[in-house]
């Protein structure tokens, strides 16, 4: 019974940290060049509503996830704009594209309320590795492509942050954008980039949860997830691989909020990973300061060239 209850929760856990993940991956890369993303449940919401609105109308998950996928984009470059070339407040700019975009999705969504997906992704088994003890019911059964693609991405933004120019750029530009400016990067270009990188990846979060996770489109499909997601960007220490065990740490809270109402308040379980969060960042401020927690250095703050950072 308890060897049941662990691989149903880490079952749970994982398609339930998709989303989370995605969204995580997107925030670390956009928060790693300095901008602040506080759009990603509007951008989120968005990317699900545009991934079910096509899908309902051409049954192509294909296209459906590109619809997601460029929806997300699209928000993210108006964010983009306003925070690197206009040098407006991000966490404004954020917040507004976030209330914006939960509104402007439901009103799209509106017709599709309580509709289901004909042809929504279904879950399958991945051959061989489905039979593996524990990890195998746990990790490998009645999964969905995205899940799978999440967890690759995790290791390509890894890859690509810590083993490339690209990434070394990049995050020169979050910590010192004077400096890659005087390296010869366009550090507003660069961030834009980054935005834009972060955009794909919340449409692709919002995607999973309208084709895949709950393929029926419903007002607030998102609910809150977004906002979890900045939270575990802190939690993973804006770390790509560290995000995976994070998105695993909230979908296992959430799995069990539902499974242990009988003995503790769900409202506790579903509050711990923040409870963590909170902790975690006090302690390893508490020891080291901000370059300790690992944000970067000019997160945030919009750069003007020639000034003195």
């Amino acid at each position: 019974m308890e060897l049941e209850l662990l691989t149903t929760t880490l079952a749970r856990a994982l398609a339930f940290g998709t989303p989370l993940l995605l969204a995580a991956l997107g925030e670390v890369v956009a928060e790693r060049a300095g901008v602040v993303n506080l759009g990603m449940e509007g951008m989120m919401m968005l990317g699900a509503v545009a991934g079910f609105m096509v899908a309902a109308a051409t049954g192509s998950l294909p296209l459906a996830l590109l619809a997601s996928t460029l929806a997300g984009v699209a928000v993210a470059a108006l964010h983009g704009v306003i925070a690197t070339f206009l040098l407006a407040n991000q966490f404004v700019s954020g917040l507004a594209i976030t209330i914006g975009g939960v509104g402007l999705a439901n009103l799209l969504g509106k017709e599709w309320v309580g509709k289901p997906l004909a042809a929504p992704m279904l879950p399958f088994d991945v051959p061989v590795l489905s039979g593996v003890p524990l990890l195998g019911p746990a990790f490998f059964t009645r999964q969905y492509a995205l899940t799978y693609a999440a967890l690759v991405l995790a290791l390509v933004v890894w890859l690509v942050l810590f083993r490339s120019r690209v990434g070394l750029t990049l995050r020169t530009v979050g910590e010192s954008p004077a400096a890659a400016d005087a390296a010869g990067a366009n550090v507003r270009r660069v961030r834009f980039l980054a935005v834009l990188v972060g955009g794909a990846m919340a449409g692709l979060a919002g995607a999973y949860l309208s084709l895949a996770y709950r393929p029926a489109w419903g007002e607030n499909i998102t609910n809150g997830m977004g906002w979890i997601a900045l939270g575990l960007t802190i939690l993973a220490l804006w770390h790509p691989l560290r995000a995976v065990p994070a998105a695993l740490l909230f979908g296992a809270f959430f799995t069990l909020s539902f499974r242990l109402q009988a003995v503790l308040p769900p409202e506790l379980l579903t509050l711990l990973p923040y409870l963590v969060t909170v902790l975690a960042l006090t302690l390893i401020a508490w020891r080291g300061g901000r370059g300790a927690v690992g944000a970067p250095e000019a997160l945030g703050v919009p750069y003007r060239r020639g000034e003195r950072e």
